[in-house]
């Protein structure tokens, strides 16, 4: 404890040993609260002013107490309604609180989105006729704003004669805080015709609206035009790209961040992570990790999380355990980060061990917790285990299972041949089954070849989703693998009469540290020769291995060269090429959009096989890690 702290509580500590003080050294003791932003001792100071029934004469001292309780200890602290007790308490000794207490006891209200404490201040303010102070109107805007009554905060921030900066940018952020962007972005406007010029805050909080709103070149207009970049302004911009689908971009703009001199802090660290987990990209999210090594905020609990979870969507559990292994304190999203990260790189059991150890610890699961639990049993083809752990939701850890979790039960049981008993589950969901419900039923009919429930749900789907490409394009993939092909043309029929438009599948990969991106049949990319010269030789020597191409997944009737034509040449197959070409050693690590298909898999393992070279290949439903010829998903892509 710093001496002047020391000193204080000790005189303090001597005052209850002494009984009753003067009113001089109550003064002198509340100055060196004030002086030392010591709210704890402060409150012990009041208490023995009360104990003693000491009433002071003037209002000096029940002010600098109040202000201090509700600048400092009781508001940061947790305890910022002890702040407006006291100052209720005080009132009712009759004491007059100055403008500056108002302000402070209104912020507290803000803070505590105490809106009934907040119109009882508001209406003192109202009986002492201080509402002509700008301060004043500025806290009860805020206040107003932030406890969700923003048409009143509006109407008091119109009846304001003396607006000033301030004044604007509480009405933008109490704007932006009520999820209005648009309102933001017209504000900052306004203010500008009006020749005020926006300051930092108010950058910040128009950047967040037009990223709210989906306008992301506005922001990086917007922020071009801004001379003096403080962090945040930067960081705001890092996490609007990440969460808008721009990583490649948020990568760059902290490229130039740091060539700015511009510290980051965790909230830009994990944001950036973050867009690495999304590209998958290794390299880059290595980086990021030696960034935070250097700032000293590896082990802070958001960054820690986001590493798990970027190394976990690369492929590279070992590294994510390892950051799970060393965090100093962990909560459920850490363990169910390390869970999940498990159950899609196919390393079931261990997912389901430290679902077991997390239950030990006595971390409360969630349903995001379950998910990865369950995730792990259909994987591992655990029917028994996955009817257990489904069952304990409701009955051990009081959880009501959703549409996600009964999604991989009726995975699991289907894939175990149990489709019927998925069918009957579907009929004891408490909702009408949607989407994701029938799209399960028809992913895992598709592998199953039953047409008899595949045709129900994609029924169900057009109905759900008319315009919806993918359960067209798998019930016309199943009509076509038993050669139906009046069916097939029905359902192509279908689409071109609802206007359905098919999304386009595409792979990429990262070689030295450069994204290449590849689509069937692709042509565009400046190694186009080498990369088909390389896929074909692939193809002759699997051939002699037993690899035929499996035509039957072709959705059109036309002859088999030109079947294998369209079979052979998959996005996944041409960067898996590109790779073994300009990687001449190592794993080679592929990404696709959509799922992969069952011939690409198989060639994937056959390649691992036949060239000794470990393959990863990360679709939208799991990791597939190819080795010798074998998947960890087990042939459950």
């Amino acid at each position: 404890m710093a001496a002047p702290k020391l000193r204080l509580r000790q005189a303090i500590d001597s005052l209850y040993n002494l009984g009753p003080a003067t009113h001089e050294s109550y003064t002198r003791l509340a100055l060196e609260c004030f002086r030392n932003n010591d709210a704890d001792q402060a409150k012990r100071l009041q208490s023995h002013m009360d104990i003693h029934l000491y009433q002071p004469t003037d209002t000096f001292l029940q002010n600098r107490l109040l202000h201090l309780y509700a600048k400092s200890g009781f508001a940061k602290n947790g305890r910022a309604s002890e702040a407006v007790d006291a100052f209720v308490t005080m009132q009712n000794k009759g004491f007059k609180p100055t403008e500056y207490t108002y302000v402070s006891i209104l912020n507290v209200c803000a803070q505590l989105l105490d809106l009934r404490k907040g119109k009882q201040v508001h209406g003192r303010i109202l009986t002492r006729n201080l509402g002509h102070n700008a301060f004043i109107w500025n806290a009860l805007t805020d206040m107003y704003a932030k406890c969700g009554e923003i048409d009143r905060a509006w109407w008091l921030f119109n009846r304001c004669g003396n607006k000033n900066l301030v004044s604007w940018n509480l009405m933008i952020s109490g704007y932006l805080k009520n999820g209005q962007s648009e309102k933001c972005i017209d504000l900052f406007y306004q203010m500008q015709t009006l020749g005020l010029k926006p300051d930092q805050i108010t950058f910040s909080n128009v950047l967040r609206a037009y990223f709210q709103s989906g306008y992301i070149n506005e922001a990086a207009k917007l922020f071009a035009e801004i001379r003096e970049k403080d962090k945040i302004c930067w960081t705001i911009m890092i996490v609007g790209y990440e969460q808008n689908g721009k990583e490649e971009d948020a990568l760059m703009l902290f490229n130039q961040m740091l060539s700015e001199n511009v510290k980051p802090d965790k909230y830009t660290i994990s944001s950036l992570v973050s867009s690495c987990a999304k590209l998958a990209s290794l390299s880059h999210g290595q980086t990021i990790h030696g960034k935070a090594l250097c700032m000293g905020v590896d082990d802070d609990l958001l960054v820690s999380s986001a590493l798990i979870d970027m190394y976990c969507k690369c492929g590279v559990t070992t590294d994510a355990w390892f950051v799970f292994r060393i965090m100093p304190v962990r909560n459920v999203v850490s363990w169910n980060t390390m869970i999940g990260g498990y159950a899609q790189n196919g390393q079931d059991l261990e997912a389901l061990h430290l679902y077991e150890k997390m239950v030990q610890e006595d971390m409360k699961p969630d349903n995001i917790t379950f998910v990865g639990v369950l995730s792990a049993c259909v994987h591992a083809s655990l029917v028994e285990e996955g009817k257990k752990y489904f069952a304990s939701m409701s009955k051990l850890h009081g959880l009501i299972p959703t549409y996600d979790h009964y999604a991989c039960m009726i995975n699991l049981l289907g894939r175990s041949g149990l489709m019927d008993e998925a069918m009957n589950l579907i009929a004891t969901i408490p909702c009408e089954p949607n989407s994701l419900i029938w799209s399960t039923v028809l992913s895992v009919c598709a592998i199953k070849g039953d047409i008899k429930h595949g045709e129900i749900a994609a029924r169900r789907l057009f109905e759900l989703e008319p315009l919806s490409a993918g359960p067209y394009i798998m019930l016309s993939n199943m009509y076509a693998a038993c050669g139906r092909w009046k069916d097939v043309a029905s359902v192509r029929s279908l689409m071109k009469t609802r206007n359905v438009k098919k999304f386009a599948a595409y792979s990429w990969i990262e070689i030295d540290r450069e994204v290449h991106k590849f689509v069937a049949d692709d042509r565009t990319h400046p190694d186009t020769k080498i990369i088909y010269k390389k896929l074909d030789e692939l193809i002759s020597k699997l051939q002699k291995f037993g690899f035929t191409p499996n035509t039957n997944m072709v959705l059109h009737d036309v002859g088999e060269e030109e079947k294998r034509e369209s079979i052979c040449y998959h996005s996944e197959k041409l960067a898996l090429a590109f790779g073994l070409i300009k990687k001449h050693h190592g794993s080679i690590r592929i990404i696709k959009n959509i799922r992969v298909c069952s011939d690409c898999h198989v060639f994937m393992k056959l390649v691992s096989k036949v060239t000794e070279r470990p393959i990863t290949l990360r679709d939208s439903n799991r990791f597939h890690h190819f080795h010798d010829g074998k998947c960890s998903c087990n042939d459950y892509w």
